[in-house]
């Protein structure tokens, strides 16, 4: 890793939608093939796997599409059609070369996506929903884009679900959604070095009422 390059801790300092942009700007290039490689990033195949085990329908959004990890992974399960959404218009740009995406888009899950209520019959979202980058409020508006009846999966840190809020706002949500699972996976793999490489995830799968 050069000394300019973004890490996870850079990521995991971010405070506002302008520090991603810019983060994710500077990281897009070297992403796939330097911190996704040497971690052996396996979050966005582990959460694909929790999603296609509730059936999930199309059109589905990936939310924080990043450079298209968890897209590549939908394609390969045959699910589609996907749109793509996320702040940084450079990690999209990256995302596009794969070829997988009906649409990719910049948005701010803080704010408002220029999408209409109940757009998309599935929801997926992978390393998105954490601190510093999307907290737990950002789930009304899953909640308003996606189709009665859609299915939802969304990452978050295990370190993260109580400290940042988002156990307590899924438990505020019981009257919008049912069946919901908290799947716990590896976020790295087997070769994935320095203190983050043990960190555990829960994939939370869940269906809008």
């Amino acid at each position: 890793m050069s000394d300019d390059e973004p890490d996870l801790d850079a990521a995991y300092g971010l405070k506002t939608p302008e520090d991603s942009k810019r983060l994710y700007a500077a990281w897009a290039k070297s992403y796939d093939a330097g911190f996704a490689a040497r971690m052996e990033y396996c979050l966005p195949e582990r959460v694909v796997q929790a999603f296609v085990a509730r059936g999930p329908r199309g059109p589905v959004l990936d939310i924080g599409a990043g450079t298209g990890l968890v897209g590549t992974h939908l394609a390969a399960a045959g699910l589609g059609p996907v749109d793509g959404v996320d702040i940084s218009q450079e990690m999209l740009d990256v995302a596009r070369v794969r070829g997988v995406y009906r649409r990719l888009f910049t948005g701010d899950m803080t704010a408002r996506l220029d999408v209409a209520d109940g757009a998309y019959g599935s929801i997926v979202s992978s390393g998105t929903f954490t601190t510093g980058h999307v907290g737990p409020e950002a789930l009304d508006e899953v909640l308003r884009v996606a189709a009665r009846g859609a299915q939802i999966a969304i990452s978050v840190s295990r370190a993260h679900w109580e400290a940042a809020g988002f156990a307590a706002k899924f438990e505020a949500l019981a009257g919008q959604i049912a069946g919901l699972e908290l799947k716990t996976v590896r976020i790295y793999g087997d070769k994935a070095e320095g203190d983050h490489a043990n960190d555990v995830g829960y994939v939370a799968v869940f269906g809008k009422v």
